[in-house]
């Protein structure tokens, strides 16, 4: 039995000359690139974050980075990040990833058979893909119940789910 060799393909301009397929081709890698890294960075929040709420709280959690994405772009950028990548990674925003805790070690080194992992790469998959429901209503902030951080004082508190309360700015 022969093998059959399947076709590459490749979404390319009409009329294209080899020069534009190249940079076509270029284009599509780049931005299969930037998306496979949304998702990683994203499911390795997801996973320090909220792997002890199980799917929907790792959803809650994923509508939150996806809510401040989508507010700076509406607002032509914001502070903590206009992108997945750079919102899950500001600085003292996701505690998951500051340099002092010792989750950032374990999400860095992460088995991609752990089993919480591979609930938050699916997750994080359907979410850079548009496709997760927001169950937070518009949430861009949210901590664990058994804190009250000053900065909740001045949010509307808008969701629970799970041992996380759910915030966004006050209209």
């Amino acid at each position: 039995m022969s093998k059959v060799k399947k076709p590459k393909l490749v979404a390319q301009p009409l009329c294209a000359t080899k020069q534009t397929r190249n940079e076509a081709t270029d284009s599509i890698d780049a931005r299969s690139y930037k998306r496979h890294l949304e998702i990683d960075v994203l499911a390795r929040t997801l996973w320090g974050e909220a792997r002890g709420e199980g799917a929907e709280g790792m959803e809650a959690v994923a509508n939150v980075i996806l809510n401040r994405v989508a507010l700076a772009r509406e607002k032509g950028g914001y502070w903590w990040g206009d992108n997945v990548i750079e919102v899950c990674q500001q600085p003292y925003q996701f505690s998951c990833w500051n340099k002092d805790d010792p989750n950032r070690e374990k999400l860095i080194n992460l088995d991609e058979e752990d089993v919480y992992f591979v609930t938050a790469k699916r997750i994080a998959t359907r979410a850079v893909l548009g496709f997760l429901e927001d169950k937070t209503k518009g949430a861009t902030h949210y901590h664990a119940r058994s804190v009250m951080p000053y900065w909740a004082r001045s949010l509307v508190k808008i969701a629970v789910i799970g041992d996380h309360i759910f915030y966004k700015d006050k209209a």
